[in-house]
């Protein structure tokens, strides 16, 4: 039960990270009419979960809960690396370097002593990503890698989720509904790409990336990214 209440915490929207002032390009298609409504909502962040997060992110995250539980700090350090330079846009990359930063002053928050090994990884880091820093805590608080995935998409999806109830907008039931429905899909992307060898790994996502690069001049706008 500690360890559901602990996954608990790494998956709310209370955490301290700022990840509600994100979008990651959602606010560009809606500026341009490619998500116009709920059923238009759900087919983005769908295809993200399934082609773009689900495709990398969610493989990346096992494969770092992994590397803290064996302490490979040279595997650590190689996919934080490579998830900064993955990043396609200008604000992808410091979003996810920002609230990196924050999880990361978050771990001297705690003050909890389980942590102080992955506390004297990240510090040594001169940038880390966010991933990087919420898969070590997962891992440190031993917290089985199928569940911390599923929570960490479920943090994803919900925070997109709200990112189209204020860009749309949308109604607070057409929200649950959509969360209703990429919780039913959730499930299956994490048996499915939880094991997948970097071979497979890909964010190739080519509208993705160009919303992401042309909110970065959108001139009206309520997110970071």
């Amino acid at each position: 039960m500690l360890q559901l209440a602990r996954l608990l915490q790494l998956a709310s929207p209370a955490l301290p990270v700022g990840a509600y002032t994100y979008s990651q390009g959602l606010e560009w298609a809606v500026e341009f009419g490619i998500i116009r409504d709920e059923a238009g909502a759900g087919r983005w962040i769908a295809d993200l979960l399934h082609h773009g997060i689900g495709s990398y992110e969610a493989p990346l995250v096992v494969a770092l809960m992994a590397a803290w539980s064996a302490d490979d700090m040279a595997e650590i350090d190689c996919l934080n690396a490579e998830f900064l330079a993955s990043r396609e846009s200008a604000e992808l990359r410091a979003e996810t370097a920002q609230m990196g930063f924050s999880m990361r002053r978050l771990l001297r928050d705690l003050r909890d002593d389980s942590l102080s090994s992955v506390m004297t990884t990240v510090e040594a880091l001169p940038e880390v990503a966010f991933p990087t820093v919420w898969a070590g805590i997962a891992a440190a608080w031993q917290i089985d890698p199928e569940a911390a995935l599923t929570a960490y998409l479920w943090s994803w999806a919900e925070n997109q989720v709200m990112a189209a109830l204020k860009a749309v907008p949308l109604g607070q039931a057409a929200g649950q509904r959509l969360l209703a429905d990429l919780g039913r899909q959730i499930p299956d992307v994490t048996v499915n790409r939880k094991n997948w060898p970097k071979s497979k790994w890909s964010n190739f996502t080519p509208a993705f990336a160009i919303a992401c690069a042309r909110h970065e001049t959108q001139y009206s706008r309520l997110f970071r990214s």
